[in-house]
């Protein structure tokens, strides 16, 4: 008979967040497929496991794919971890289990520690419907490029950050969100977890200059009647339309694209920005 990939959800950080199935789950298969093999092996051994170890990172999945699925076809059991928290999600290990499951493999859950959930159930934001990005764009102008999209969804959304972009994303917030409630969660569930809520520019106040650690970060939905003062939500509103403009150098074309990225209508759009000068009406 074939073997089963276990998908197990492992620690964001304390270790006793490991649940008694999903240490059980990793007692018992024959290989564990990790992140990183001395990462894990830190786990494995708080926890008393003994199972092999093999790497599967986003630099070699692919090469492992074969290996791994040929084990399991040979009746072997599988485990696939990552670093911390849910693999396969912002995490490698997504093109093993599609390739489990093309090679009618059974693939199995063992829930447990999320960064998203984690984050959303202290943040304070709603989170009956939410939008999950994972991380922004590295470079700064596809990064703003996507905020600047993001601006009109109407429902809570989550991504990471990496310590190193975290203050150039947070200032990029501050730009063009305004004033719009941001929920920080930093290093969850270790021993120097923070939480901070608040605009953009609150947030980097308390921060600091060189923050270290992994970030994630919730961000409220957008709500017209709310968004920013009306000076500041006209300069906003000019600099989106300016860059399509010139993306575009079609009208049409770069109305459609602010309507979407602002939340106005387009007859609502046109009005204004006729009133600001930057269309002649007719």
């Amino acid at each position: 008979m074939s073997g089963k990939l276990f998908v197990v959800a492992t620690p964001l950080g304390n270790l006793q967040d490991l649940s008694p199935r999903a240490l059980e789950t990793l007692r018992g298969v024959d290989w564990i497929a990790c992140e990183d093999t001395r990462r894990t092996a830190k786990l494995l051994a708080h926890g008393g496991v003994t199972t092999p170890t093999v790497s599967c990172h986003r630099f070699n999945e692919r090469e492992r794919l074969d290996s791994l699925v040929e084990r399991l076809l040979g009746g072997e059991q599988g485990a696939l971890v990552s670093d911390a928290g849910t693999p396969a999600v912002s995490d490698p290990g997504a093109e093993l289990v599609r390739a489990a499951l093309d090679a009618g493999l059974g693939v199995c859950p063992v829930p447990g520690p999320s960064a998203v959930a984690t984050l959303l159930s202290v943040s304070g934001l709603p989170a009956d419907r939410y939008v999950f990005e994972g991380f922004l764009p590295h470079r700064a102008g596809e990064r703003r490029r996507r905020l600047r999209e993001l601006r009109a969804e109407p429902r809570t959304w989550v991504c990471f950050e990496a310590p190193h972009r975290i203050v150039e994303t947070l200032r990029d917030f501050g730009e063009l969100y305004g004033g719009r409630e941001l929920v920080v969660g930093r290093e969850l569930t270790k021993l120097h977890e923070t939480l901070l809520r608040g605009p953009a520019t609150h947030v980097m106040e308390r921060l600091g200059d060189e923050p270290k650690g992994e970030f994630v970060v919730g961000v409220a939905g957008h709500d017209p009647a709310a968004d920013d003062s009306g000076d500041e939500k006209a300069e906003r509103i000019v600099g989106v339309w300016r860059d399509r403009l010139g993306e575009t150098g079609d009208r049409r074309a770069a109305l459609k694209k602010v309507a979407r990225e602002t939340g106005y209508k387009r007859a609502e759009l046109y009005r204004l920005l006729v009133e600001l000068g930057e269309i002649e009406d007719g």
